[in-house]
């Protein structure tokens, strides 16, 4: 079965927005002791949080994630693939590649600890290497339950999402109104959840057998949104704002549901055209690259912010004017050039890591199951929480390392690996296996 180009070419064009976004609201200060901070853009100059409702494309990765997580769990089930063995090879997916760049950043840290980095600076940096995390365990946990909800998709169709999305609002006026702060946790599953179970509607033509089904999703999704943010409680920005309450993203929001309703919807209603346009072998030529290495582009891109603050912040080369001023927009199209640089330079230098890790990835057996399945479980179990703690806190919460996030994303890279791991001798491996088997 080919691959969708349309699919491929949402979670590039979701990449490509999650980078640029982050860069963007990214703005460094260095103060008269040498220190460099970095205000926050969205809290300083307020109407930047207009910018999110474009910049916040993450209900698209959770769509194409649920149409192909589709595709991918009917055929292995009519292979006589198991739940566990899917599972777990969905999950090393996404586990190899976030372990090498933990490993990698916890190595850096432990470094700079040593040699006597302040703890507030490291602690920032910590932070910005770990806050696009968020989206990890999130999407380890919808892998997860993909049996599950298929199944629920296959017996009841549309009405599965629009359980979910009646569930999560529950659980959010809950949370608004009754302060229940344990039961937000249900909607990183929940709302996000919509879009990707939304994402199997969308795989078997439930979003496309009546033309007024994406109209009617778009639609109301954008005036759902509206009304919640308008005369409603919810603030405008889709991005998460220090001090602002409620929070459209901590965890995300019945106004974050509505929009990301609208987003399927026109998703939905633009794919003849793009698909069309994505016929063209230049355009695929640009578009599949990014696909492919959009989890490198995800996990790496605060890098270089840090290479360009050390090489233009901390030593005074870079022009400062006032934060938020017209000259400092004027210069976030050198500031966004220049990013672009480094980022292609780092992808580069990577390239032999990805090859390595899409060795990996093959000499694993997608019907690999312990004796106890249960125990392949273990390994995302052991993850999620991990995963959760350094989107939070950091890769350096108070300038120290953290042990137990450590040790809890290392056992459950372990637990998924080894117990799948096979020699293949003679075989020769498809190049860009990470790819092929999103």
């Amino acid at each position: 079965m080919s691959r969708d180009r349309y699919v491929d070419f949402l979670r590039a064009w979701a990449i490509v927005l999650v980078v640029l976004g982050h860069w963007l609201i990214t703005g460094l200060v260095r103060e008269p002791d040498g220190a460099i901070t970095a205000p926050e853009l969205l809290a300083v100059v307020p109407w930047t949080q207009w910018l999110t409702l474009g910049f916040q494309i993450m209900p698209l990765f959770f769509l194409a994630g649920g149409r192909s997580a589709g595709d991918s769990w009917s055929r292995a089930r009519a292979a006589g693939g198991t739940a566990a063995g899917w599972t777990g090879r969905r999950a090393l997916r996404l586990l190899l590649p976030t372990a090498v760049y933990s490993g990698l950043v916890l190595v850096a840290v432990g470094i700079c600890a040593a040699a006597g980095v302040d703890s507030g600076t490291l602690a920032l940096v910590g932070w910005a290497m770990g806050m696009q995390f968020w989206f990890l365990p999130v999407y380890l946990v919808l892998g997860a339950l993909t049996p599950a909800l298929y199944a629920a998709h296959r017996r009841w169709g549309l009405r599965a999402p629009l359980a979910m999305a009646a569930a999560a609002t529950v659980a959010d006026v809950l949370v608004v109104a009754a302060h229940a702060p344990y039961l937000g946790l249900l909607d990183y599953v929940l709302v996000w959840g919509v879009a990707y179970q939304l994402g199997f509607c969308w795989r078997d033509g439930l979003l496309t057998r009546h033309g007024a089904t994406p109209f009617a999703l778009a639609a109301g999704g954008t005036v759902a949104f509206a009304a919640l943010v308008g005369p409603g409680p919810f603030p405008v920005s889709l991005i998460l704002v220090t001090g602002q309450t409620p929070s459209n993203t901590d965890p995300p929001s019945v106004a974050m549901l509505a929009w990301a309703v609208a987003q399927v919807g026109l998703c939905v209603l633009v794919a003849p055209v793009v698909r069309r346009w994505l016929e063209r072998d230049r355009v695929w030529r640009l578009v599949r690259p990014l696909g492919g290495a959009s989890m490198t582009l995800y996990l790496w891109h605060m890098v270089p912010v840090l290479v360009v603050a050390a090489a233009f912040y901390l030593t005074g080369l870079a022009p400062e004017p006032a934060f938020g001023s017209a000259p400092w927009w004027a210069l976030r199209v050198p500031w966004l050039l220049v990013l672009g640089l480094v980022l292609t330079g780092v992808v580069r230098l990577l390239r032999p890591v990805d090859r390595g890790l899409a060795s990996l990835f093959e000499r694993t057996r997608p019907d690999a199951v312990p004796r106890h399945g249960w125990l392949l479980w273990l390994g995302p179990a052991a993850a999620v929480p991990a995963l959760a703690r350094f989107a939070v806190e950091g890769f350096a919460p108070d300038g120290r390392l953290p042990v137990l996030p450590a040790v809890g994303l290392a056992l459950g890279t372990a637990l998924v690996v080894l117990p799948r791991v096979v020699t293949r001798r003679g075989t020769p491996e498809p190049k860009d296996a990470l790819e092929q088997a999103a």
